[in-house]
């Protein structure tokens, strides 16, 4: 198999970001929480941009149910931890990368474990309620990390109404909502602004009446809705879209204060 150098693979990116861009995608520190539907896309996204340095986090196995949105989901990974089944492909792109594959789950008891303040960038793709709460308020309040987050992905089949806006902003998104509701509910809020993914699409509802296949889809979830791969993967680049945005704005500020 013929052997490719890193400069190779990303001279496309360098041609837009320079080599003082590609420096700041190389230093950074990501680390995703949940690499299903909007995870796994953006983590591809941010290897093939030229991040080097990237955890991804995820205690579920792939299965056959993830195959129509899920990167990594083929019948050859069927069974697989999903992050382990995500850093082989990782690193097919770039061998050099260092991608780290934790094999579990966010949770306010292993929180302390995954060290938040040393990454520059956390992405919250979780789909549980509470520990996604839980994880957007222990990042706000460090000082260091950028929190970027995905609200929901299901039920939406327009891909020209996906945005991207601060936290409070979010409008028509039910996860959003009860992720609101339940700070208010606990009086404690976060500490700094954050950045979300989300669609302004008003949600569709699941068509099935199928109680067996609704069952099936259920997994440890209390209810699974309908999703597709272009919104999904939509949402998960424009997390990585931001990421890089702001890395690209890093080092051109740098680059003026040099000269």
């Amino acid at each position: 198999m013929a052997q490719y150098s890193s400069k190779e693979t990303f001279n496309r990116s360098t041609l837009l970001l320079g080599s003082d861009g590609m420096k700041a995608l190389d230093e950074a520190r990501v680390i995703i929480f949940g690499v299903g539907g909007v995870g796994s896309w953006c983590a591809e996204g941010l290897v093939r941009a030229g991040i080097t340095h990237l955890t991804i986090v995820d205690s579920d196995k792939v299965c056959p149910t993830n195959m129509n949105r899920q990167l990594m989901a083929t019948h050859h990974t069927i069974g697989q931890p999903k992050v382990l089944a995500m850093r082989e492909r990782l690193l097919q792109i770039n061998p050099e990368a260092e991608i780290q594959a934790l094999d579990m789950m966010y949770t306010e008891e292993t929180a302390e474990g995954f060290h938040l303040e040393q990454y520059d960038y956390v992405i919250d793709c979780i789909d549980s309620l509470r520990d996604k709460c839980d994880l957007i308020l222990r990042t706000t309040s460090l000082e260091r990390p950028t929190l970027l987050c995905s609200m929901g992905a299901a039920l939406r089949i327009d891909p020209t109404k996906v945005r991207l806006a601060e936290f409070r902003k979010v409008e028509g998104d039910a996860l959003a909502r009860a992720v609101r509701n339940r700070f208010k509910k606990a009086k404690t809020f976060p500490r700094r602004k954050f950045l979300c993914a989300y669609s302004e699409e008003p949600a569709m509802q699941n068509r099935t009446e199928d109680a067996a296949l609704t069952e099936e889809l259920k997994f440890n979830k209390v209810q699974t809705n309908g999703s597709l791969c272009h919104i999904t993967a939509i949402f998960g680049m424009m997390l990585t879209g931001e990421v890089i945005k702001r890395l690209a704005a890093r080092s051109e500020q740098k680059l003026k204060v040099d000269s």
